[in-house]
């Protein structure tokens, strides 16, 4: 077991999990600027003073994950080591800037994702961050509005042992797919990129949504105003997080860097000097 410090930088929507009741994948960067994805943590079930906010510094004692995850940025954390060292309302976190998350966060930056492919090839890299040269749309396409039945009935017997987490509902599914659609600053690039979007706060901004009154596709049109035309807007340094999925090795973007243009890190020019 190794003790982690950890600036959070992504927690994914839940889903359900028969062998781990619920499933989060949480992922951010050690005061190195190194990747680190944490799993699996039942992050409805921690305890109030223990639910991590974005950019929230943490520490945990972890060991990398064996067996069938050989992804080179995974860990598996002891139950019961997490703890929250920097807290969302003390004074200090409230002063971190943009360019202070940016100092850890983009510190490993990649150029592109053509790079990240040619490095999973080589160790098995599973995590990063890049700006896009240009991003093009946000499509969103109907999925199964429940969860698949065989997932449901496996987290019921999973719950038949543990009565602690018998009474609590299984995450709500959205009911769509939003994908980005992007280009890379790279010769390599095709300008086609297309990548769903498996951020938390996606799921939280459709069901607070609704939740308020709206339908489903209004819901799910505020969710692509907030996530194109806000956080990939003109005066925005946008960068996405991208992961795979562990069982395919496909990646998506599991969350978005979106600091004001006037504090980019460098003055580094905006990816939005192109964007339609």
């Amino acid at each position: 077991m190794q003790r982690i410090k950890v600036l959070i930088t992504v927690k994914t929507y839940p889903i359900p999990s028969s062998k781990y009741d619920e499933l989060v994948c949480t992922a951010g960067v050690t005061e190195s600027g190194d990747f680190i994805r944490l799993y699996p943590i039942n992050f409805r079930e921690l305890p109030y003073t223990k639910q991590y906010k974005k950019y929230q510094w943490i520490e945990i004692l972890a060991e990398k994950h064996k067996g069938r995850d050989t992804r080179k940025e995974s860990y598996r954390v002891q139950e019961g080591s997490l703890q929250v060292i920097e807290g969302e309302e003390s004074d200090k976190t409230k002063k971190v800037s943009w360019p202070e998350r940016a100092k850890y966060a983009l510190a490993k930056r990649s150029r592109s994702m053509e790079e990240l492919y040619e490095q999973q090839k080589v160790d098995r890299t599973s995590l990063g961050v890049i700006r896009p040269k240009r991003v093009i749309d946000i499509e969103i396409t109907p999925d199964e509005p429940e969860w698949k039945p065989q997932f449901l009935d496996a987290l019921k017997q999973q719950r038949l042992w543990d009565d602690r987490k018998a009474t609590q509902e299984p995450p709500r599914k959205v009911p769509w797919k939003f994908h980005y659609r992007f280009e890379c600053d790279d010769p390599r690039c095709n300008g086609n990129h297309r990548m769903m979007i498996e951020d938390w706060e996606l799921g939280a901004l459709f069901w607070n949504c609704v939740d308020k009154g709206d339908d489903s596709d209004t819901a799910a049109s505020k969710v692509k105003q907030k996530f194109l035309t806000q956080m990939c807007a003109p005066d925005r340094d946008t960068h996405f997080f991208v992961g795979t999925i562990l069982e395919h090795g496909t990646w998506v973007v599991i969350g978005v860097f979106w600091p004001p243009k006037e504090d980019a890190p460098n003055n580094e020019p905006s990816l939005f000097d192109n964007v339609q």
